[in-house]
């Protein structure tokens, strides 16, 4: 597994080798193995079968919070002490009933250049890992190891990640568990590309319904959060739903953004609107102590949003793509509605924790630098009940010599040196030289080292090396992986300027936040 080093203000690094952590060191196999043991166990209990009398209206997810209310307290006991797995007890389990689908969305250009050489869950996440890895690894750590993911643009490296990943460790002798791209394709009966969520899964339905499932997972793959399915399941199952929809908290600033749903008193949603405003917006309170906040929160938060995460019963999914819906191309804005208004029972189900939607260059940047937040970040990449798995990459230690390291998470294999660091995510496989000063930045790191006689070879040449030259500064930017930063190069953008595409100078900026293309050179004495 791999793991992060995470560097608190005050803390000083001098001749140092950083030790990783080892947090999350078991393997998604072992946790699956041991959750299965837990849930065959629980389910001989009398009481279980009792449970589809109980609603499940008020069960909402906190993120990490896994005690039910009293309501519902016809749920399995907790079998270890420090994990906070599910206490839910499915029958038949997730892992033989529910089949996880991974939309990989369109062509990400909100996210470009991050997106110019790889498909968006491609793109690389908190130093280790990469954005595809959050719904795999809820997934798993959900008991869901049945897992396809839907992809039209620059498909290789997620695929190459995913085989790597998570190719060794799903299986079995039985081959039951799988993580797997399925690239948009050109056939008789569909010519054209996947024009939608809706019209993706339409087109690989062939594939789908062969699996002997009740459930279809219906996921995005670039979403930051940490959610038990388990609970949204057995909530799924338990209100007798047609399709049921993810919905988060809203307070009225935030609700404009979002699509907005409006519930019954049992959670059941009966209208829909797009980024609403002014009296449309005050016609789409509603309250959310029907869903399972409390009081103070509900006045604070009386809207919800789709979170574009929905269970649909597999008839259903069927039913509404291939017969009701014949010609609708997405989910949210098309097939959901459409169901509501056919008289589907479409409910609604509460998740109260941290979740962004890392779509545009502001909102990834946000989002990684979160993860340094204290005393707790906004994100947690160590919480040992629900890890995020990645590729295994036996990179070693990261070596610090002499360097200032503060409010900063460091990935695997970087040799730092006589540099300073603040508030900043340093990626993988990072060399950082000499009087360097990072701030508010995220570095990626790189795919590969150069070898010494390569950096002698460059440097015989007047070339650069990969990584971040000799007395460069670099402030509020996103240096995406093998870039090549010469020495004394300056990316302040001083001028405060909000967009400008330099493309062919190897750089963006949007919304004020410099990126520096993948692959590209800046040479040494460059002023951005």
């Amino acid at each position: 597994m791999s793991s992060m080093m995470l560097i608190q203000s005050g803390i000083g690094i001098n001749n140092a080798t950083a030790a990783t952590s080892s947090l999350a060191s078991f393997s998604a196999n072992s946790q699956i193995f041991q959750r299965n043991i837990l849930l065959k166990k629980t389910k001989t209990n009398p009481s279980s079968t009792h449970r589809k009398n109980i609603s499940l209206s008020n069960v909402y997810d906190h993120g990490r919070e896994t005690t039910p209310t009293s309501r519902n307290a016809a749920v399995c006991p907790k079998a270890v002490s420090d994990s906070s797995y599910s206490q839910t007890c499915l029958d038949p389990d997730a892992s033989n009933s529910v089949l996880g689908i991974i939309l990989g969305g369109g062509a990400g250009t909100r996210l470009y250049p991050l997106t110019k050489k790889r498909a968006k869950p491609a793109v690389p996440l908190g130093a280790n890992y990469r954005l595809i890895d959050i719904p795999v690894s809820n997934c798993l750590n959900s008991n869901i190891s049945k897992i396809y993911v839907l992809t039209q643009f620059n498909s290789a490296s997620l695929n190459r990640h995913l085989s790597r990943a998570y190719a060794s460790n799903m299986g079995g002798y039985k081959n039951e568990g799988f993580v797997e791209v399925l690239a948009a394709q050109q056939s008789p009966e569909n010519p054209d590309w996947f024009q939608g969520t809706a019209d993706a899964v339409r087109q690989y339905l062939w594939l789908l319904e062969e699996q002997n499932v009740l459930e279809f997972l219906v996921l995005a793959g670039d979403h930051l959060y940490r959610m038990d399915y388990e609970k949204f399941i057995q909530a799924h199952r338990e209100s007798d739903a047609d399709i049921t929809v993810a919905a988060l908290p809203m307070d009225e600033k935030r609700a404009t953004a979002f699509g907005l749903m409006k519930i019954d008193e049992e959670g059941r949603i009966i209208e829909f609107s797009e980024k609403p405003k002014g009296e449309q917006l005050q016609a789409m309170k509603v309250d959310t102590t029907i869903l399972g906040l409390d009081d103070k929160r509900a006045k604070e938060m009386p809207f919800i949003a789709s979170m574009g995460i929905y269970v649909f019963s597999k008839n259903v999914m069927l039913d509404l793509l291939r017969e009701k819906f014949p010609k609708a191309n997405d989910f949210g804005s098309e097939v959901i509605p459409g169901a509501t208004s056919i008289g589907l029972r479409v409910q609604a189900y509460l998740y109260d924790g941290y979740w962004e939607d890392i779509g545009t260059i502001e909102a990834f940047y946000h989002a990684n630098l979160g993860i340094t937040k204290k005393p707790i970040p906004d994100f947690s990449f160590y919480d040992r009940s629900a890890p995020i798995y990645t590729q295994p990459r036996y990179l070693p230690p990261s070596k610090m010599l002499n360097a200032d390291v503060t409010n900063s998470v460091i990935g695997e294999g970087c040799v730092i040196k006589n540099c300073k660091i603040h508030h900043s995510v340093i990626g993988l496989r990072s060399c950082i030289s000499d009087g360097v000063i990072i701030e508010d930045t995220l570095l990626m790191g790189a795919d590969y080292y150069e070898t010494d006689t390569d950096r002698r070879l460059l440097e015989a040449k007047g070339g650069v090396s990969i990584g971040i030259g000799k007395n460069t500064h670099i402030r509020r930017a996103i240096i995406d992986k093998n870039a090549r930063i010469g020495d004394n190069v300056k990316i302040l953008n001083k001028d405060n300027v909000e967009e400008t595409a330099r493309e062919t100078d190897g750089y963006f900026i949007k919304s004020g936040i410099v990126t520096v293309i993948k692959d590209a050179l800046i040479p040494s004495g460059t002023v951005i």
